[in-house]
């Protein structure tokens, strides 16, 4: 199974979890969140990603989900792609860790898994008032 850490600023990540799980109603496995205070030494961060690397890591592959393109938790975990074994997705929203946990039922590459998550991810968002209208997704 792909082990999951969702690196965020804050407690955005123990939120999702949380949040999946009541969703799912059961307690997600492989999954945990590492909270990114911008106050902590930036080797203090870095071995935070690498312990919750480390808890979740079932041999399988391991996603990095982030919240933010360009900021701290994402420009962090970077520094750990290792192709075929880790992969980093920014952008995360609650939609994308349902799907990212359903995805590992199937056994799917971790690449082409992130690749769907990411496309799933986007299609997730919409604008209320253009649907009202009748107007498509894209």
């Amino acid at each position: 199974m792909v082990g999951i850490v969702i690196v965020t600023h804050g407690q955005f990540g123990d939120i999702l979890i949380d949040t999946a799980e009541l969703i799912f109603d059961y307690r997600l496995e492989a999954v945990t969140a590492v909270s990114i205070d911008l106050k902590e030494h930036v080797e203090t961060l870095r071995k935070k990603i690498n312990n919750g690397i480390k808890e979740v890591n079932q041999n399988s592959g391991i996603l990095i989900m982030t919240d933010m393109f360009g900021g701290t938790p994402s420009n962090l975990s970077y520094s750990f792609l290792e192709e075929g074994k880790i992969e980093v997705i920014s952008g995360t929203n609650l939609p994308m860790l349902i799907k990212a946990v359903n995805l590992r039922k199937k056994d799917k590459d971790l690449h082409s898994m992130a690749k769907t998550i990411e496309t799933d991810g986007k299609k997730s968002i919409s604008l209320a008032s253009d649907l009202v209208k009748g107007n498509k997704r894209e």
